[in-house]
């Protein structure tokens, strides 16, 4: 294997790596990946890496070719993951709809937002490659994980046994689908199972979610950040929402159920979303120092001459030339989209301009901090974990705090519909921030990937660009398709609709309900400062179990999203990184490292599969129950059961959850055998 992997890093190797096939193979994979990301997004508020599955099924494909090789496989695993990751702008953009600015998705402004942000992300991370990638023992994760299995993949012995890891994808793709296909089209199996009971004079819940594809995520995400999130959950369901149920009257006409519901979603989420702000700043306070000696490093070998330069192909980024190219054009069409977002309220000529400039010039200034940042963290703990949210909240709380200026200056607030439009205007320069966050944290990923397997840098960057473009061209109608088919909260087509069913969307909500109170001066600050001080204190905690213990940690982050997202949401994550910790601590023991690293491989693609699974089925259900709606149907189409079966689904649903883990289980142990 080293001989062969010696071969690959040679500075003379000629193998085909950005070839024709493997791009078309890529954008493929792009437009599944994104629409599963956009779904997964939009209902729990995460989303997941791509790289692995990319890899996996690139190579199961490409092998069909002769000349196939590990670099091919690598570019296409890059130019997927980037588009995949690329989904991350749904965290902020359905905002837009939530005020009621937009009555449908925008194609062309959402279009330019993600491809032009999520083309700045790539080059941001450019400069920081030599110092965070070549020069660092950063983790990077998933990165090293992808490496790994295409080195495994590349392999004939792995190709002897059948290891390219295609089956577990599938089978857990087949397993999720099949599950939300009986849950959430034939409404035979529920979807969770909440125990409401008294706590006093108050009231709380004890809830499950059976989420087949959360469970894989929780599995990915690890039990740190799994058992971080059961401590929020903890926090706000046996602390904060009994408190003030027992504290506070009961108002008129309310159940007691109904105003615990709603204390959580006024009071409890905006202290998730004040704690998740702090340990976002402490993230970022912590990462200065080497986020500057990277950036100074670099800077430092641009300015080289090129005699003096390692002109080894590994270590040849795109030229500052090429460079400055993509950067001119990503800033003119920025200025464009916004100058169009901003045009139809008739303002004066030099207004409009001024928004336009402010609003370009704080996402790009603020994107290249946060993508510096996002590099880092990613080296860190990983892409799936990375504080994306939290640098969101920063970022919509720093445009609308430019834009309130902006709106009082030239008297905006006066006018009709002023206080919506500086709303939109601070959600579409966060949408930018996003985009370029979002990808600069997927970048460093890839390139350590390609760092391991010797691929050229500069041809995974143009992947990446690549990659950007064409998950842009996916995100607006697969946003569409799902706003007709869910609607979001405070945003349904339809006034029919069932808001038990709307896509929470929940970084998005928290976002806009935090520009509106800046604007409005409605937003309960009071919660939100009690947020800061629970988050500073997490944070002194998570510092303190650091220095005293070797092993134990507690996330401020992961605390605060299990405070902020529903407790349904989280529970399957929770179930599915304790059972990977068990799981894991069992292959160790009965076949030490390499039974567990075999066995974590398989239920890392299962994983994988799962996600993919039950978000495929979300995205083709949407496109039936707008058909079904648009035709005078129902939003149900696909029911077999009436809602009197509510109850036996719900029995049903556990069942089949308590199943799905024993064959994942399965899955992961089976890994010891081979």
């Amino acid at each position: 294997m080293q001989t062969e992997e010696n071969e690959f890093m040679q500075h003379e190797l000629r193998l085909p790596e950005l070839t024709v096939r493997g791009m078309v193979l890529g954008a493929i994979l792009t437009v599944i990946f994104t629409a599963s990301n956009v779904y997964l997004g939009l209902k729990v508020g995460l989303t997941f890496s791509s790289a692995i599955p990319a890899a996996v099924i690139s190579m199961a494909i490409l092998k069909m070719a002769k000349d196939s090789n590990i670099l091919e496989n690598n570019m296409v695993q890059t130019q997927a993951s980037a588009a995949g990751t690329l989904s991350a702008i749904i965290f902020i953009i359905p905002g837009m709809l939530m005020i009621g600015y937009w009555q449908g998705f925008e194609f062309w402004q959402t279009l330019v937002v993600s491809a032009c942000g999520g083309c700045l992300g790539v080059l941001f991370t450019i400069p920081l490659r030599r110092a965070m990638v070549v020069h660092s023992d950063l983790a990077y994760p998933e990165g090293v994980a992808a490496a790994e299995i295409l080195k495994v993949g590349s392999s004939a012995k792995a190709h002897e046994k059948g290891g390219s890891g295609l089956k577990e994808i599938a089978s857990g793709g087949a397993l999720a689908g099949l599950v939300a296909l009986c849950s959430n089209a034939f409404q035979v199996l529920g979807s969770q199972f909440s125990l409401w009971f008294s706590v006093g004079r108050g009231m709380t819940q004890l809830p499950l979610g059976y989420s087949t594809a959360l469970v894989g995520a929780g599995y990915l995400i690890g039990i740190a950040a799994g058992l971080s999130m059961l401590v929020g959950i903890l926090i706000a369901w046996a602390g904060f929402v009994p408190f003030y149920t027992i504290t506070s009257a009961l108002p008129d006409g309310m159940t007691m159920q109904k105003f615990a519901g709603a204390v959580y979603q006024e009071r409890v989420r905006l202290i998730g979303a004040g704690a998740m702000g702090v340990a976002a700043v402490w993230t970022l306070l912590t990462l200065a120092r080497p986020v500057i000696d990277g950036v100074k490093e670099s800077l430092a070998a641009v300015r080289m001459p090129d005699a003096d330069k390692g002109k080894h192909r590994m270590d040849i980024d795109m030229s500052a030339k090429s460079v400055g190219l993509v950067f001119l054009v990503t800033v003119v069409g920025l200025l464009c989209i916004f100058y169009a977002f901003v045009s139809p309220e008739h303002l004066p000529g030099s207004q409009t301009l001024t928004f336009t400039v402010v609003g370009v010039g704080v996402a790009v200034l603020m994107g290249f901090f946060v993508a510096a940042a996002c590099a880092y963290m990613a080296g860190l703990v990983g892409t799936s974990s990375s504080p994306i949210s939290g640098i969101g909240i920063l970022a919509i709380i720093v445009a609308s705090l430019v834009m309130y200026a902006l709106c009082q200056s030239f008297g905006i607030f006066a006018l009709p519909g002023g206080e919506k439009f500086a709303t939109a205007t601070a959600i579409f320069t966060t949408s930018i921030i996003m985009a370029i966050a979002c990808i600069s944290n997927d970048n460093m990923q890839d390139l350590k990937t390609g760092y391991l397997v010797g691929a050229t840098p500069w041809r995974q960057q143009v992947a990446l660009l690549l990659g950007c473009v064409v998950g842009a061209l996916v995100i607006a109608p697969v946003l569409n398709l799902l706003y007709e088919a869910y609607g979001f909260p405070g945003a349904m087509p339809r006034p029919d609709m069932d808001p038990s069913q709307v896509l929470a969307a929940p970084q998005a909500a928290l976002m806009t309900t935090i520009a509106q109170g800046i604007f409005s001066g409605a937003l309960q600050w009071d919660y939100i400062y009690i947020g800061i001080g629970l988050g500073a204190l997490l944070v002194a905690i998570d510092q303190i179990l650091k220095h005293t213990t070797k092993s134990l940690c507690l996330p401020p982050l992961a605390v605060g999203m299990g405070i902020y997202l529903p407790p349904s949401v989280q529970t399957p994550l929770v179930v599915g990184a304790v059972l990977g910790y068990f799981l894991r601590k069992h292959l160790r023991s009965i076949g030490g490292e390499e039974a567990e690293s075999a066995g974590n491989r398989r239920g890392t693609l299962f994983a994988s599969g799962l996600i993919v699974g039950e978000s495929i089925i979300g995205v083709l259900l949407a496109g039936v129950i707008v058909v079904s709606v648009s035709g005078g149907g129902s939003d149900a189409p696909l029911a077999l059961v009436g809602k009197d079966f509510a109850d036996t689904a719900e029995w049903l649903g556990l069942a089949v959850f308590a199943v799905s883990l024993v064959i994942f289980s399965k899955i992961v142990l089976g890994g010891a055998k081979k």
